[in-house]
């Protein structure tokens, strides 16, 4: 069972959601580019996912890392999502197998297949009467630059489980919400992934026996085009929320 987790970008929504249901859990090194502004658990490292000294010294003594940190804006340039999300990620890697560190999972998105999303698609996509569903196994389809550096991050995971036989967990991640989701939107409820969900779901990444997966992060919704079946039988996870609840 994995003692000590490295935590990236510990700082955001998603980390808090995860600390938020696992802070007793485990032995957390948190992550982040800025010092706390509130008391977290565990110890806080301050450095930069582009550093690989910073990287480095963070994984020492590591069991498992779950990489958040990056730029998040869907808008971002290329220079920034190339710096802090590619050459950030390579390097986050790099330093888990020189750490001899069992798994990463790695924080993808929902951008990175956002293209699918087509007019003729869109919005019977978004609806529970639609059956077509992406399940991981296709092509990455980016919808723009910032979903390109997380299709990257996932073909980055799969070079080192293949090349140094690292396990990696590429969790595209839908709509996160603290509350419940927009009630008012399709597509935010069809991805929605709620607090409760995330945590488990990453919770599942940290125990589970798995070699290279692409699975989706969302909660157990109506209105839904990813599929959740790798994620419950490679992982386990036993989401509990569902966007329909809300409506």
């Amino acid at each position: 069972m994995a003692q000590s987790v490295l935590l990236t970008g510990a700082a955001g929504r998603v980390g808090e959601a995860i600390l938020g249901r696992l802070a007793d859990d485990y032995e957390w090194r948190l992550f982040d580019r800025e010092p706390p502004t509130e008391d977290l658990p565990g110890e806080f490292f301050v450095g930069d996912v582009t550093d690989a000294a910073d990287l480095s010294e963070a994984m020492t003594g590591i069991d498992v890392a779950i990489h958040l940190a990056g730029d998040p804006r869907p808008e971002a340039p290329w220079t920034s999502v190339l710096t802090n999300n590619v050459d950030g990620a390579q390097k986050l890697y790099e330093a888990a197998v020189d750490a001899d560190v069992e798994k990463v999972a790695f924080a993808s998105s929902n951008h990175a297949v956002g293209a699918y999303e087509t007019d003729e698609r869109t919005p019977g996509l978004y609806r529970a009467d639609d059956d077509f569903r992406l399940d991981g196994s296709e092509l990455p389809r980016p919808g723009n630059l910032y979903g390109v550096s997380k299709a990257a991050g996932e073909i980055l995971g799969r070079y080192y489980h293949d090349e140094h036989g690292l396990s990696v967990a590429c969790v595209r991640i839908g709509n996160l919400t603290k509350g419940h989701p927009p009630v008012d939107y399709e597509r935010g409820q069809a991805m929605w992934l709620s607090y409760r969900d995330c945590a488990h779901l990453f919770e599942r990444c940290i125990e589970a026996d798995y070699g290279y997966e692409i699975v989706y992060g969302i909660s157990d919704n109506d209105r839904r085009y990813y599929s959740l079946e790798r994620a419950r039988e490679v992982l386990g996870y036993e989401p509990r929320d569902n966007s329909a609840e809300f409506e």
